[in-house]
């Protein structure tokens, strides 16, 4: 929905299925219901999310002339997609699984510019639209020093091939589209700075070449595009994961001219370790988060401010008796609107940070709520989808109307 802050809604991947009838049966389940509750007098964004099946199913004109309908039936739009989950999403093993196919593939490729031509044929005239995506490849798959620069560049010469599509699209009088990027806990980009140095080490130098060849552009003219086309999508959850501070992210981003195409709103789990009977109830709190569809990787922070990466919670749990480590945070997406579970806190104060910058100083025209876990959550904690959805959104508008 549209607010002075921008437009807000919460990522439609947190619904089960992976067809666009499943896709679809959901959405039409869930969204009037949390409209009802959240903005009953206007118009209703969607964070639509499609796997590569329901894509294709979805690009077919009659099926998207029926999704169309229903969309202007509910006074609803479509102006932001998830194109990060390829395939299975729910209900499977997903684990690393969920950057493939990465960016060295055709597939996803493919997938990313159909997405992009449904957003374009969706999305209300005069609004822009983005599709966020994977860190180019899932980082310990590829440990060799030569291979990850191979599938650096393969993967920026992949992703040039959208941008190109996203041009052409804007030229011809379509929608301002960008493919918003999105770093996370052992993504080939999975902080700010890695972020920052792929775009002018990687993007900006092939791009620029890329562009020039393709229309004839100027230097300046590539740029430019470039930096339309290509945003960061801020994971809340993902850079509080990594330690890193809102503010400065947020100013490194603005000194380097870059652009956050979508904020996912969204808190990781954390706990200090005070002492060892606190060590005890914290392990045993984290353990209930345990979980085998998603990948949950822990940054350890230690006493001497250092970082130590875990692949995913068992690694983890299995060092718990660390003494060199103060600190865990989790990637573990749990409910924004709480504060405390149990020994465990959250990071929620890093939204808080976001939002009221957002409110004070706007980054970004698309805000998504992206609480994906509901189902895999431990029981205490599980409640009613719909409520829980609208019951975010609340405090989400809350906090922004606070600041």
């Amino acid at each position: 929905m549209h607010t002075p802050y921008g437009h807000l809604t919460y990522c439609s991947n947190i619904h089960a299925g992976e067809n666009w009838g499943d896709h679809f049966s959901q959405l039409q389940a869930f969204i009037p219901a949390v409209k009802a509750q959240v903005s009953p007098g206007k118009p209703f964004g969607i964070g639509l999310r499609l796997s590569n099946l329901a894509s294709l199913e979805l690009a077919k004109e009659p099926t998207l002339n029926t999704f169309r309908l229903w969309l202007k039936e509910q006074d609803c739009y479509v102006f932001t997609m998830n194109g990060f989950p390829y395939g299975g999403f729910h209900r499977e093993k997903v684990k690393d699984d969920v950057h493939t196919p990465d960016w060295t593939s055709a597939e996803r490729v493919a997938y990313t510019i159909r997405l992009f031509r449904i957003l374009a044929a969706l999305l209300p005239e005069g609004m822009e639209g983005g599709v966020s995506t994977s860190p180019l490849s899932y980082k310990l798959w590829h440990r060799c020093g030569e291979e990850h620069k191979a599938v650096m560049e393969s993967a920026t010469l992949n992703m040039l091939l959208v941008v190109e599509q996203l041009v052409n699209i804007h030229r011809k009088g379509g929608p301002l589209l960008h493919l918003d990027v999105e770093p996370e806990p052992d993504g080939m980009l999975e902080n700010s700075k890695e972020y920052i140095d792929w775009y002018f080490q990687h993007l900006l130098p092939a791009g620029v070449i890329f562009l020039q060849d393709k229309f004839g552009m100027t230097e300046e003219e590539a740029i430019l595009a470039i930096k339309q086309h290509v945003q960061l999508c801020y994971d809340v959850c993902h850079f509080a994961v990594s330690y890193e501070d809102p503010q400065v992210v947020l100013e490194r981003l603005n000194y380097f001219g870059l652009k956050t195409g979508k904020v996912q709103i969204s808190a990781a789990l954390k706990a200090e370790f005070r002492d060892e009977n606190t060590r005890r109830q914290v392990m045993a709190a984290f353990a209930e988060f345990n979980e085998s569809t998603y990948l949950h990787q822990v940054i350890a922070r230690k006493t001497d401010e250092g970082k130590l990466h875990y692949p995913d919670l068992p690694q983890a749990l299995a060092d718990q008796d660390n003494p060199d480590v103060q600190e865990w945070r989790a990637h573990f997406h749990v409910p924004v609107f709480v504060q405390q579970f149990g020994a465990l806190t959250s990071t929620r104060e890093d939204i808080v940070r976001v939002l009221q910058r957002q409110a004070a100083k706007p980054f970004t025209h698309h805000l998504e709520i992206e609480t994906y876990t509901w189902e895999v959550l431990p029981a205490g904690l599980k409640q009613e989808m719909g409520a829980s959805i609208a019951r975010e959104m609340k405090w989400v508008l809350q906090q922004l109307e606070l600041s």
